[in-house]
């Protein structure tokens, strides 16, 4: 059983009550099911310059009038609801004109042949040869009522929502939950009526619009989303798949070669194969509908940890987010990292979209091209050249009418002046207000700054100064001390935010906005809807805060982190001895710090102490969360955090301090097994060759001797001339280890 599919464009002036059914025609029309009583005379109710006209299939979701036009079924007002999907559109033949939408809708199978009859075409004709001549339509949908839909929804549609760096291509608001509209309908299509309510979907498509759309076209299908990495190989991916149960796999077509070899492996169970095509932009904005139906089946699933999100706890995390970092429509964020991260997908994506702000992708990462975009709006404008041309690199593109950063595109600032380029109009490119990445990143546009020619190098310094850089934030490693003060001098003040999360969690803690707050080595406090607590790694007791320093022995007291709130994750997929060992739920009120509520706390299995600071935590009237101690991390409880001799070390305070070295380019301190210490602090480097070719041990211990407690200086060395780090920055010690130090049995030499 098929619907005939089709549309209809009549002059609404003229459209009189029409008599319409609701019917289903089978494909093959001699045999068509027509419970019509059209006859002949019903060619008179048609307007005498009205046409029927073919329209390529478009599966979109249901239906309403933007038109206070109504047709008549049966002698009663038409009912949008009655008519499943497909397209009928009604335009005025006036040159001021819009369209009423019917998604899906089948007239009688005798009004359509009359429709064809006046225009002397047949109605097979009509069917099958599609026009390309007819613009969008302006067609209603509906989507589930989510948070994210509900914002994207309120927001100017107008407004650039995505901008591909690169090519300049620009997607609006307008259009983004229309196309998400039809992208749910394809994957629901894909799976012939069973539904998507709480499957998994994965997906195979790159940093682009196309990502955003496919991300949320998941969740508009109530389905659980699992990004894929396309840099993953098959097997990786093969695991993915088999564990997650996704019954279906997207892929661009980008992607789809990718996809295939994936299905080519040995799944237990493979899934459906889905090809989104391309989005090329630039349609009309589409009014969607929201419905109150339940959307308790969406979700992310992020297979950093193979943790299952909810939407309230996406809407949580990134409502908190909103609150703390105080993301505005005015904001334009360059988007350089992976996609199936919660750095990547929380606070780079979906948060951004939740404020409205506009989000430019350019991936993957080059240090040159990053910089050559930030300059691009400073550099002054030459022999015909637009102002942010990038040397060429970038040409900016005509925004025809788009807002940006929530400026019309007739606003007279540098960042949108049109200018002249070799005879025609271009638009300089906005300048980047937010940049959210990983410390390894600000490491190599350090490095690479002084490279670029002089006048790219002045515009780049303006680009991320705190005149036009509103924020610049580093997380999901540890930010090394110098690497934030090289930062500093390079913009001209800008002071680099870091904040502390996980993919359990969402962020956790942060810095403030105000510089101030930004204190070397913190991640601040905990943020809105976040309660965090420390808890002795020895004896399970609750750290109160103001008891930090243990009065016996005068040291810090180090503690575990655990967080609760409504931005913890729910469960390990499919994992539930797994989700109950990291959690521990305070069931008696004798101890301090224990409110026997029966609230769980998750475990993060980071180490961190707390410590008041001075010249922080005075703007509580603009920020009342960021105040009282803040938190300093040590490290990963396993991987960090280095037993030696009875002491405890901090691998990350070491690595803070090598960094600060002038020899030292990069470096990882790790946890080296010792027979005689159980283990030793040791130390991977990379020299700067610009400052020494060659650096001993020996060396390395006198000029740490001035910064660190003799049993935090590392005893083992090795130089290398690469660490191995995942796509985030992020570097497994225990790897490093074995292929460091094999051959280094007990660790006890110098």
């Amino acid at each position: 059983m098929r619907l005939l599919r089709f549309h209809c464009i009549w002059p609404l002036q003229n459209l009189e009550p029409c008599k319409l059914q609701h019917v289903q025609h089978q494909q093959q029309s001699s045999t068509a099911a027509d419970t019509s009583t059209g006859t002949d005379a019903d060619a008179d109710r048609l307007p005498s310059h009205g046409r029927c006209e073919p329209h390529p299939p478009r599966d979109t979701a249901r239906v309403q009038s933007h038109l206070h036009a109504a047709a008549v079924v049966r002698g009663g007002l038409f009912s949008p609801a009655l008519f499943p999907p497909h397209d009928l559109r009604f335009r005025s033949s006036s040159s001021s004109y819009s369209y009423t939408t019917v998604s899906r809708a089948s007239l009688s199978s005798s009004l359509l042949r009359l429709a064809c009859r006046r225009r002397r075409i047949s109605s097979r004709s009509c069917l099958c040869s599609p026009r390309r001549d007819v613009p969008s339509p302006r067609m209603l949908s509906t989507l589930p009522r989510l948070p994210i839909f509900e914002a994207v929804a309120r927001h100017d549609p107008r407004s650039a929502a995505v901008v591909h760096s690169l090519s300049g291509r620009t997607f609006t608001y307008g259009e983004l939950l229309a196309d998400v509209s039809r992208a749910r309908d394809r994957l629901l299509d894909a799976r012939s009526g069973a539904g998507l309510d709480g499957e998994r979907v994965a997906f195979l498509v790159e940093n682009s619009y196309d990502y955003v759309v496919t991300l949320l076209a998941c969740l508009a299908a109530r389905a659980i989303a699992v990004p894929l990495s396309p840099a993953f190989p098959a097997p990786e991916l093969q695991y993915i798949l088999d564990h997650s149960e996704a019954c279906l796999l997207v892929s661009s077509p980008r992607f789809t070669p990718k996809a295939n070899e994936v299905l080519a492996t040995g799944l237990a169970s493979p899934p459906t194969h889905v090809e989104l095509p391309k989005h090329a932009g630039g349609r009309a904005p589409e009014a969607v509908s929201l419905d109150d139906t339940d959307p308790a089946g969406a979700g992310l699933m992020l297979y950093t940890s193979g943790t299952t999100n909810r939407p309230d706890v996406l809407t949580a995390q990134s409502l908190s987010l909103i609150e703390a970092w105080n993301y505005t429509p005015a904001d334009r964020l360059l988007h350089v990292l992976p996609l199936h991260h919660i750095h990547g997908t929380v606070n780079a994506l979906l948060t951004p979209l939740l404020a409205g702000s506009s989000i430019e992708f350019m991936f993957p990462f080059n240090a040159d091209a990053v910089w050559r975009r930030l300059a691009a709006p400073f550099l002054p404008a030459t022999n015909g050249t637009a102002n942010g041309t990038a040397n060429g690199t970038i040409t900016p593109p005509s925004t025809n009418g788009i807002v940006t950063n929530g400026n019309s595109s007739s606003s007279t600032s540098a960042a949108v002046t049109p200018s002249s380029q070799n005879g025609t109009t271009t638009t300089p490119l906005p300048p980047i207000t937010f940049f959210t990445v990983v410390p390894t990143v600000y490491s190599r546009l350090l490095a690479s700054h002084k490279h670029l020619p002089p006048a790219v190098q002045e515009a780049a310094r303006d680009a991320v100064s705190p005149a036009h850089m509103r924020l610049a934030i580093s997380g999901s490693a540890a930010l090394p001390t110098p690497v934030k003060a090289a930062w500093r001098d390079l913009s001209r003040g800008t002071v680099l935010l870091e904040r502390y999360g996980m993919t359990e969690v969402g962020m956790a803690l942060s810095c403030g906005l105000d510089p101030a707050d930004r204190v070397d080595a913190s991640v601040g406090w905990p943020l809105p809807s976040v309660e965090a607590r420390l808890v002795d790694v020895d004896t399970g007791d609750v750290i109160p805060e103001g008891q930090d320093v243990d009065p016996a022995t005068g040291r810090e007291r180090a503690g575990e982190i655990q967080l609760r709130g409504p931005t913890i994750f729910r469960e390990y997929w499919r994992n539930p001895d797994a989700t109950a060992k990291e959690f521990v739920t305070d069931t008696d009120t004798d101890k301090p710090g224990r409110d026997g509520s029966g609230r769980p706390w998750f475990k993060t299995g980071d180490v961190a102490v707390r410590r008041p600071v001075p010249s922080a935590g005075h703007n509580a009237a603009a920020q009342p969360w960021a105040r009282g101690p803040m938190y300093f991390i040590l490290g990963r409880r396993t991987a960090d955090i280095i037993k030696t001799g009875g002491e405890k070390v901090s691998a990350l305070e070491v690595e803070r301090e090598l960094l600060s070295l002038p020899e030292v380019a990069e470096a990882a301190v790790v946890a080296v097994p010792s027979g005689n210490w159980g283990q030793k602090v040791g130390a991977v480097v990379i020299l700067d060759p610009d400052v020494v070719q060659k650096w001993t041990p020996l060396e390395m211990r006198r000029a740490l001797k001035s910064r660190l407690a003799g049993y935090k200086i590392p005893q083992v060395m090795r130089v290398v001339d690469h660490i191995p780090r995942n796509a985030m920055g992020k570097i497994n010690k225990k790897q490093l280890v074995k292929a460091i130090f094999a051959d280094d049995v007990s660790g006890d030499e110098l």
